[in-house]
């Protein structure tokens, strides 16, 4: 990611100077490390429940890997990717309504247009007429189609509403326990899935070799729950399959605008936040933490890491005493997921190019495996959006990279590994969208998962969360995830997971479980 690193802290022993940050306050009932979207959405719902807490970011912007960052005069996403959440009732719509936030959401039709060879399908917001072009595609099964998205809509009612309504999510109270009961029908297409992959489903409606279906599904379902559709773990594959209707837009002027939102909606409800400000180690006390930050000591009775598994496991070595067995194991299958390449461009566009911002997903070739640079997302602005000084378009590229395969080479592996991925996606964009890019491009930033990693301080630049392989590890954690007293994770490596509104979420769940308990 093409950032500039935080300004280096003061020396020891020197008073700091007038225009520098203040110091935060010394002690605080809660303090969020991390303003990714789990950490917004904590400390957001924290404050506005009079919690006294602080959040505190490496950077000095917010959003994490979901930012929009300033390079070049020019703005870019950090990730090509669409963002869920803004339908009515869910909670960024309803955050943006309740604190009046300067965010307007592009409702863009097509949501996204999927290119491989011999197919370009353009997704549309209404879930029936996708469907409907799937059973127009010369050979298609058409009853079997119906009969999968029909079963597929079934059980995407049953996951989405509890997103809909967080109380519906473990832990949840008496109340919320006789609404499942109530529910319980609407579960049962749940049953004989959990455990199986997305393939078995496939392969059950007799759809395994209706190329157009599995092309989309794989593209889906590695952006989404990071796996392809045979391995994927079929709830969260299904569910994820309703995506792109579920309440997902394009934020006007990028992500980040929300992000800055919702840090003004903290302050505003009388919450504290500290950027840049790196958490460099925590130690237990008698009240609680006392965490080393970058501009001094902060103490707080509970914290929430908005971290990998990793890095929050750095932060508490002086612990060595104590064995954290389940976050240990939790770093594992984080390093069995992926980190991304990307290519940052800024795009002269021509005069026949619409003014609406395009999300496009390209597959080179449907039979080799979705990454290294087959599989390409690419999301380029609107032409109203002024992410340059000179009224171009900017574009982010990503796609992505084993982290395992990855940092088993040594570093001059690594770059030309990289720079392989690199020339391949550049090649793809030549070949599955000349109209953007062939004579268009004006600059040019690329991006590796050591980027990230330098960059966010994400461990080995991982990105995406754990991959939604099928198996019955995901739900063994379901609850708010507190691998020592009084210290909660959010993100995309925790309970729900994967997505910008997933990890919200989450931050909701932990907000509400540490205010009770305060």
């Amino acid at each position: 990611m093409s950032t500039s690193p935080a300004p280096s802290s003061p020396a020891p022993n020197k008073p700091l100077r007038a225009s520098a940050k203040p110091l935060p306050r010394d002690q605080h009932d809660v303090v969020v490390i991390g303003a990714g979207f789990g950490g917004l959405a904590t400390a957001l719902r924290l404050a506005e429940q009079g919690v006294d807490v602080a959040l505190c970011e490496n950077l000095k912007y917010p959003g994490g890997c979901a930012s929009t960052f300033e390079r070049q005069g020019a703005r870019f996403e950090a990730g090509a990717t669409l963002f869920s959440g803004f339908a009515p009732g869910q909670p960024f719509a309803q955050w943006i309504e309740r604190h009046k936030m300067d965010v307007q959401i592009d409702w863009i039709d097509p949501i996204v247009e999927m290119r491989a060879p011999g197919l370009h399908l353009d997704v549309p917001r209404q879930r029936q007429t996708l469907i409907d072009r799937f059973c127009e595609m010369p050979g298609a099964p058409q009853q079997a189609l119906r009969a999968f998205f029909d079963h597929q809509r079934r059980v995407a009612d049953a996951l989405w509403e509890l997103f809909a309504d967080p109380a519906l999510l473990p832990p949840f109270k008496m109340g919320a326990f006789f609404e499942h009961v109530r529910r319980s029908p609407r579960y049962l297409p749940l049953l004989s899935l959990v455990g199986r992959p997305l393939g078995k489903v496939l392969e059950r409606h007799g759809l395994t070799d209706f190329e157009p279906l599995r092309i989309y599904l794989d593209a889906l379902c590695q952006i989404t729950v990071q796996a392809s559709a045979a391995q994927a773990e079929a709830p969260f594959a299904l569910a994820a399959t309703d995506y792109f209707f579920r309440g997902t837009g394009h934020v006007r002027g990028g992500i980040g605008q929300l992000a800055t939102a919702m840090v003004k909606a903290i302050k505003d409800c009388g919450g504290h936040v500290y950027m840049p400000n790196r958490v460099r180690g925590m130690k237990r006390t008698a009240e609680g933490w006392a965490l080393d930050t970058r501009r001094g000591p902060i103490k707080a009775r509970k914290v929430v890491a908005n971290l990998l598994p990793q890095d929050l496991r750095a932060l508490l070595q002086t612990h060595s005493e104590e064995r954290f067995a389940a976050l240990d194991k939790l770093s594992e299958r984080v390093e069995g997921g992926w980190g991304a390449a990307m290519l940052y461009l800024t795009i002269a566009p021509s005069a026949h190019a619409p003014d609406a911002a395009c999300h496009l997903e390209m597959v080179i070739d449907p039979k080799a495996p979705f990454i290294e640079g087959n599989h390409l997302f690419c999301s380029v602005s609107g032409a109203h959006e002024e992410r340059t000084d000179q009224g171009m378009r900017t574009a982010t590229v990503s796609t992505h990279v084993p982290i395992q395969k990855l940092y088993a080479m040594d570093d001059d592996a690594q770059s030309q590994y990289i720079d392989r991925i690199h020339q391949s996606m550049r090649q793809g964009l030549q070949a599955m969208a000349p109209e953007w890019i062939t004579g268009h491009i004006q600059s040019e930033m690329t991006a590796s998962p050591r980027t990230f990693a330098r960059f966010t301080r994400r461990h080995l630049g991982c990105v995406g969360g754990i991959p939604r392989q099928y198996g019955l590890a995901h739900y063994r954690q379901l609850t708010p995830f507190e691998p020592a007293n009084g210290v909660f994770m959010v993100g995309d490596s925790v309970f729900p997971g994967q997505s910008t509104l997933a990890t919200a979420i989450g931050g909701i769940k932990v907000a509400d479980t540490i205010a009770k308990s305060l």
